[in-house]
């Protein structure tokens, strides 16, 4: 019997996002239990950043362009390596144990494994287009 791949209807169905989302829940429960001192420093810094890895994700996928898409996925990237210096941060100074501290790890870079295979996926769709298909940095 032959697998046959689920089709991509939305951003919700990229690998990618889901797990992502997973971070952003992750980090959501784990801020929760921070110091009032860090609700605009620390907190904000790791609810932002986890939102905008999602989000990045989301917006790459709406906007149809391989180019596009991939710097998306880029800044996606980036906010997923700040959560871990957060998460770093957030050890140091005794807010989260070891334990929650290698969960949080774990699960951004599973994120970013599967986030870096889809980047490196666009790029092969990209380079795979037609040169005279394929799109200008103008469009």
């Amino acid at each position: 019997m032959v697998e046959q791949k689920e089709q991509i209807k939305s951003f919700e169905d990229l690998e990618c996002w889901k797990a992502s989302m997973e971070v952003r829940k992750y980090i959501s429960v784990l801020i929760k239990k921070f110091p009032a001192c860090e609700k605009y420093d620390l907190v904000d810094n790791m609810k932002r950043a986890s939102h905008s890895a999602t989000r990045n994700i989301a917006e790459g996928y709406g906007r149809f362009h391989y180019k596009e898409n991939i710097q998306f996925c880029r800044h996606s990237r980036g906010s997923l390596f700040e959560l871990i210096d957060d998460l770093i941060t957030s050890k140091d100074e005794k807010y989260i144990s070891e334990e929650e501290y290698q969960d949080g790890r774990n699960k951004i870079e599973r994120a970013l494994a599967i986030l870096n295979g889809y980047i490196n996926y666009l790029g092969r769709a990209l380079n795979e287009k037609p040169k005279e298909k394929r799109l200008t940095d103008n469009e």
